[in-house]
């Protein structure tokens, strides 16, 4: 009687080869100089982080009313605990603050739907938070109606002004881009010479020179007793900059569509704004996610400058504070918690982006 062959069972592979193990030494040891980089990495986190985590947390002081109670040696907190309320909201009114709070709040729980896939009305929620939550926004944060009192853009100030210029800027920048990157490769002379005048014109101006500019020198060009807010000279010398450099991000999407795509628009008979909307635009906006994102944050951090017309935005609140002769000698604190927040928000753009890439990635990846 021939002998049955029974098959064994497979072996694990070898336990240096998966799990976290594997993992390091494909990506940590893999070779002598990535294993000298990993030592050296190693080395100068053993030195730099202990100490740190000593000052910030450990040593730290968390609570009190004035420096006098910063004595554990290590941060003191205090400074931000005590000061917070100017980080946030500048000067506006304590008591006006809920109006600020309310539209945040309101356009987080907007917006939170846009990210179900199954909620089925996302372009008309969009269109409302592109036309009718700005309007809402205006009205809560300026008051002067509905009963609400007037709060003076002046009075405006830290991380609130840092997201009113960086969400008004990037809201705006992008169709404004959009259009002018479809004015750039126009086959219309005059429209082409005008998209590509205006883009090269403001992006061979520093965004401080155009902040410089819109608050100091515009008002000398207008009729007498003509002025515009110092914000919305801000607001719109951000755009118009920001604007230019998206122009090229997205034109560097259409120059990467092939020409067949084109000629398949062409084929089913669609006009050139349906072309656009319907098969380009989509294409090319999904293969410039980085370039776009890497500008929205760019803009994030470019808020910063508005300190130059006087804006007192978050970076320019907390050196004001440290201004303070009660709280010389806490710069560090104060640029700590300044570095916290912009990081926050700009890895938050960046992990998005990220997400979005992979949510509408359609085979480009190679």
């Amino acid at each position: 009687m021939p002998a049955t062959h029974v098959p064994q069972p497979d072996l694990p592979p070898p336990i240096i080869s998966v799990g976290v193990i594997g993992w390091m030494r494909r990506n940590l040891f893999s070779s002598l100089p990535n294993t000298a980089l990993t030592l050296f990495a190693l080395y100068l986190l053993w030195l730099l982080l202990p100490p740190a985590i000593q000052w910030a947390f450990i040593d730290a002081d968390w609570s009190g009313t004035g420096r006098e109670d910063c004595t554990g040696g290590g941060a003191c907190w205090v400074f931000v605990q005590v000061r917070f309320y100017q980080f946030m909201y500048g000067f506006y009114p304590e008591a006006e603050s809920w109006r600020v709070n309310l539209a945040f709040g309101l356009l987080i729980v907007l917006t939170i739907p846009l990210f179900i896939r199954a909620f089925r009305w996302k372009g008309w929620l969009s269109a409302f938070l592109l036309l009718g939550y700005p309007v809402i926004a205006y009205y809560l944060f300026l008051g002067g109606s509905f009963g609400l009192e007037l709060v003076e853009t002046d009075q405006w100030g830290g991380l609130l002004l840092t997201l009113v210029l960086a969400g008004v800027g990037i809201v705006a920048a992008l169709p404004i881009g959009v259009v002018l990157a479809l004015g750039r490769r126009s086959q219309m002379p005059i429209v082409k010479a005008l998209s590509i005048a205006f883009i090269e014109f403001w992006r061979g101006v520093p965004l401080i020179t155009v902040l410089f500019m819109s608050s100091v020198m515009l008002p000398l060009f207008l009729p007498e007793g003509v002025n515009f807010d110092k914000l919305l000279r801000a607001l719109i010398g951000i755009i118009m900059f920001q604007s230019a450099y998206m122009a090229e991000v997205v034109r560097g999407g259409l120059q990467a569509i092939p020409k067949g795509q084109y000629e398949a628009a062409a084929a089913l008979g669609l006009g050139y704004w349906r072309t656009m909307a319907l098969v380009v635009l989509p294409q090319a906006l999904k293969l410039v996610i980085p370039g776009i994102v890497n500008t929205f944050i760019a803009l994030f951090k470019d808020t910063t400058l508005v300190l130059i017309i006087g804006l007192f935005d978050l970076l320019a609140i907390i050196q004001l504070a440290l201004a303070d002769p009660k709280w010389l000698g806490f710069s560090v604190e104060g640029y700590v918690f300044t570095a916290a927040v912009f990081w926050i928000f700009c890895f938050s753009m960046s992990r998005y982006s990220q997400a979005l890439e992979r949510r509408l990635h359609t085979g480009h990846a190679r």
